[in-house]
């Protein structure tokens, strides 16, 4: 549910936004670059300086990938776990980026960790982000066999975000990768069925579906360019939106 916007005013007042682990790596093929986090922190403080609630889902694929362990043959379960506790890493690196950039944030864990972190609670979620404290939810859902993109649709939902924001390296969803393939379509609107039918690399099923029944639109656009969180927020940047009718 988007308030009204202007050029200059943001059109949602609180958003999720999903971050890949890969892309706190910048050009590193491993681990953590904290140039990047401070870049990404600095795009998220124009937008909390805007008013703008955000909450944070960050994958863990550039420390560990519970499916790639387990397609090597480790236990998928331990193999997830040690993929959640990646997250939390991460958004502990974050959540020091966002602090240096003079923006409050909380790291909330799925998976309890007191020294480390709050555990989540919905209403304490709630609550930190009513006080314009930026969110780090992290640890997945606690439960092994669900992906990040799964825990971003189901926090956005549980927090009453209006948007799930996917933040990728290319400006919207495409018919096939565009750095592949030079054909590749670029969709400005897509339905949730479409994404479903078509098997569009948005999100993971799960995701996508959660978002349908709750009807958290979704909107995929590049984090690549600085000051581009805030430029989606106005409408201004290239994306796709992902709602229930294209």
């Amino acid at each position: 549910m988007a308030v009204s916007g202007t050029t200059s005013g943001p059109r949602y007042k609180r958003i999720l936004l999903k971050l890949s682990g890969e892309a706190l790596m910048g050009k590193g093929g491993y681990g953590i670059d904290i140039g990047v986090c401070q870049a990404l922190a600095a795009d998220i403080k124009q937008a909390v300086d805007t008013g703008v609630e955000v909450a944070v889902v960050i994958g863990g694929g550039n420390i560990f990938r519970g499916l790639a362990g387990a397609a090597k043959g480790m236990d998928r379960a331990a193999a997830d776990y040690m993929g959640m506790l990646a997250t939390v890493m991460n958004a502990l690196a974050f959540q020091n980026a966002l602090e240096q950039a003079e923006v409050d944030a909380r790291v909330m864990s799925a998976i309890p960790m007191p020294t480390v972190c709050e555990s989540y609670v919905r209403s304490k979620a709630l609550h930190h982000l009513q006080e314009g404290r930026v969110v780090i939810f992290a640890a997945g859902t606690g439960n092994p066999f669900f992906t990040t993109d799964t825990t971003a649709a189901l926090r956005a939902i549980e927090t009453e975000c209006e948007v799930l924001a996917k933040a990728t390296q290319v400006d919207g969803v495409y018919s096939a990768d565009p750095k592949k393939d030079p054909n590749a379509k670029r969709y400005d609107r897509l339905s949730y069925d479409e994404v479903l039918t078509r098997n569009l690399k948005v999100m993971d099923g799960a995701a996508i579906a959660l978002a349908r029944d709750n009807d958290l639109p979704v909107i995929v656009f590049s984090i690549e360019e600085s000051g581009n969180l805030l430029k989606m927020l106005r409408g201004e940047a290239r994306s796709t939106l992902v709602t229930t009718s294209p």
